[in-house]
This record gives C-alpha cells, structure tokens and sequence, in this order.
C-alpha cells in the first residue's frame, strides 16, 4: 500500500528520502554504542574469542533494526506503532555478570529466552493493570529515566568507561564541540539544519576526533565487506537460578519500556500512550528479547536515548525511523560498515548524549506539572525521586541486603522510583480538590489533532 506524503512531525506518510535517511541514521548514531556496549562488556569478561564476540555484534544490529522495524510496524499485537528504537538493553549487564562467570554465557542465553517469554505474559495484562501506570507515576518514571542516564551521559563526555585517557582534553573538547554545534543549530536555525542538529553535531565532532588523532581504523581495514548473521551461535543452556535473576529483570525491564513509550508519546505527541500502545510494546519487547536470544544477542528493549531524540526534535515519523532501522540492518550484513560506526570516540557521542538524556528528564517535568502537585502528589514525587534516584546513585546503601534486591533495586533507580510512586498511588487518600478536577474516564481526548503533530 503507497504510503501517503506527511512530515516528519506526523506519525503516518511518507517523507522524501533526503530528509528520512540523514534524520533516520541520526537514530542509528544515538544508539550505537549502547547497542554493542553490553556485548563488548560480556564478551570481554569471559574472555570470549574474537570471532565470537564479532559474530555477536554484527547480530546485535540485524536484531536491533529488525525489532524496529516490528515496532514502527505491528506484526498482529506486536508493536506500538511508535517512533520506538530497539537495541541490547545494557540495564541486563550486571545480571549477565552473575550469571555469566558461574554458569557461562550459554546461561545467559537460556534465562533470556524464558524471561522473554515470561515479559511476552506481561503484555497481554497491560491493560488489565494501567491503574498502576496513571500521569503521575509515568512522569516520575520518565523523570528518573533521564536522571539515571546522565551520568551515563557524562561518561561517554569524558572518553567512556576503561579509556586510559578518560577525562582527557581531547574528550573533554569533542565532547564541548558536539553541544556547541548542536545548541547552534538548535536554536539559531530552521528547517532541516534544525531538526538534523544531533546528526551534524555527531559528525563535526568525528571530524574533529579524526584531526586529533583520536581514531584508530584498523578494527574498519579488517572487517569483512559481507557477512550473513548466524543463527544460535553460542549454544543454550537452562538454569533455574539464571532463570530467577532474569526473570526478575524482565519485570524491571517492563517498567522502563513503559516509561520509554510515555516519554516518547509525551515528548513528541504530547499526550499520554494508548492501552494499545503499551500492550503492543512490552510485547515486542518480550518477542524481540526472544528472537535476540536465538542469535545469541542479550535482550532487546526500548532505547531511552532514542526517547531523548524524539524529545529534542520532535521527529515522530515512522517512515524517517524506518530509514534508521534499515540502516541498521545492512550494519548487521556489512561489518565494515558496522565498524566505521564503532570506532567512534564515545566522547563525541557524549555531548549528544548529555542533550538527549536531560531532556527525556524534562519531558517528564513536562507531563508531571499536567499533575495538580499538591500535599499528596508532592508527598510522592518527593519520595519516588528521594529514594528512587538517591539510592540509584548510592547503590551501596543497599549492600547488606540479598543480592536479588541489589541486582533489581540499586542498580537501577528506575523500578525504585516505579514501586514508590506507585504503591503511594495507591494507598494515599486522594485530596479533595484532586478527587473534584479529576476528568470522565471515557474522555480521552485530552488534546487536538493540532496539538499532537505540531511541533514545539
């Protein structure tokens, strides 16, 4: 079916190529390194060999644009239909840890092919449980999404985790390059130059990495021109007690989909998500986590950087983000190319990312000042984000406690934030005033069509 023209700030239609591509690669970038990271930092622990730990990444791009592509496009239940980008989920890393060094990395495969299955039961009660997701708990959500991601932010600005010159003034200088174009062209342009700011910034400040010698090709000289994505590569193996871990990750990983797909339908369509939407999320999240495991890749999720994205440019279009899953794609069909994207200092994705993740966060504010925040609301969002991101920045408050509640709690702030906001929601009185202001349930238009696809 012929699509019909639209813009890149309409979910639906389709834009000319050469603003889809360069705006869909923009994605690609955002992305890249957190999809190849957990992999890299699993297969080095375990000393995996190089063939492997290769054959793992090119899957990881063919799993990540193809999950896109099923998000963007619902296969039956299985998709929101959103602006959702796909990748390896580094929230896993620390569990894949665990389960790694005792019982290997066919372990690994194995839990994730049972959690999936399990997140895949989850989607089918979305609905059913939405009282549990209302503005407020969402907002909070999303809050701490971009919270917790800052400091990933300032790690990529500084060189990234294990460089021996992190911190460097050559990072730190990419890094300040990258914001500089991009706040330029953000704000003292129009049109594509605009919309395309994270994507020149990007690029300005690979070139300026590559001036510095901070660039080393050899990993793109060596890489194979052609290479098909292998199936089951690494072998399976069940472990009950792997089999727990990542389960209970699973239901973490819910949550911050859920919170993914409410900051990109109230950061570019300005308004809540659909029970559909949701519904059709977790479900490619659990699918696409299933379909990873049998390539060997560790799970797929919703990529929050991508949200910061969406939030930044208002960019919504499906057919622009297909352009970026496609892309995606022929990275995990053509390695060399796959490797120019991986030698990228992660400085210059840094200062991207430092944008993108702030404004998820003030996305969040956004919806949560819809919420009237007097004495009751106020209560939870000054525990939800006290305890929450405060314990997710002192993990070790949590160290004398079984290593399950570690894993789940410490590690991530997120599902912290989740449980308080929403068990407050749920015993707390509601004030008068907020019981008086509250809308039918049946009305769901909160907002025109006008407000929903023009851009901020």
């Amino acid at each position: 079916m012929k699509l019909e023209l639209g813009t890149i700030y309409q979910l639906d239609g389709r834009v000319p190529l050469k603003q889809a591509i360069p705006l869909g690669i923009q994605h690609v970038l955002a992305m890249f390194l957190g999809n190849v990271s957990p992999l890299i930092i699993i297969c080095g622990m375990l000393n995996m060999p190089v063939d492997t730990k290769s054959t793992l990444i090119q899957n990881a791009m063919f799993i990540a644009g193809l999950i896109t592509l099923i998000q963007l496009y619902p296969i039956w239940k299985v998709g929101a239909r959103l602006p959702v980008v796909m990748g390896t989920s580094s929230g896993f890393i620390g569990t894949a840890k665990a389960i790694g060094a005792a019982y290997g990395y066919p372990a690994i495969i194995g839990a994730s092919i049972v959690g999936s299955l399990l997140e895949i039961c989850l989607g089918f009660f979305i609905k059913p449980l939405k009282k549990l997701f209302p503005p407020i708990v969402t907002s909070l959500v999303i809050i701490s999404i971009g919270l917790s991601l800052l400091p990933v932010g300032v790690n990529y600005f500084a060189g990234g985790s294990g460089a021996e010159d992190f911190g460097s003034l050559k990072h730190l200088l990419v890094g300040t390059i990258v914001i500089i174009t991009i706040i330029i062209l953000k704000q003292f342009t129009k049109g594509f130059l605009s919309v395309s700011s994270i994507l020149i910034g990007i690029v300005v400040g690979y070139i300026v990495a590559i001036c510095l010698n901070m660039v080393d090709f050899t990993p793109v000289k060596e890489a194979a021109w052609i290479s098909l994505p292998k199936f089951m590569p690494t072998g399976i193996e069940f472990n009950l007690n792997a089999i727990i871990a990542m389960g209970i990750m699973f239901i973490a990983t819910t949550v911050e989909t859920i919170g993914d797909v409410s900051g990109i339908t109230n950061g570019g369509l300005n308004r809540e998500p659909t029970d559909d939407e949701l519904t059709g999320s977790v479900l490619a999240d659990g699918v696409g986590s299933l379909i990873a495991a049998l390539f060997g890749v560790m799970p797929n999720t919703s990529f929050s950087q991508n949200v910061g994205l969406v939030t930044v440019t208002k960019v919504v279009n499906r057919f622009v983000i297909m352009t970026g899953a496609v892309f995606l794609l022929l990275t995990g069909f053509i390695p060399k190319l796959s490797a120019i994207l991986s030698v990228m200092p992660q400085s210059v994705l840094g200062g991207a990312a430092i944008i993108m993740f702030a404004m998820i966060f003030v996305s969040g504010l956004q919806s949560l000042f819809h919420v009237p925040l007097n004495g009751r609301n106020g209560m939870i969002v000054a525990l939800a984000i006290g305890i929450g991101v405060g314990i997710g920045n002192v993990p070790q408050a949590l160290g004398q406690l079984p290593e399950w509640v570690s894993q789940i709690f410490a590690q991530n702030g997120i599902i912290m934030t989740f449980v308080i906001a929403t068990v407050l929601n749920l015993i707390l009185p509601k004030d008068k005033e907020e019981v008086d202001s509250q809308p039918e349930e049946d009305d769901e238009e909160l907002y025109s069509p006008q407000e929903l696809y023009s851009p901020k």
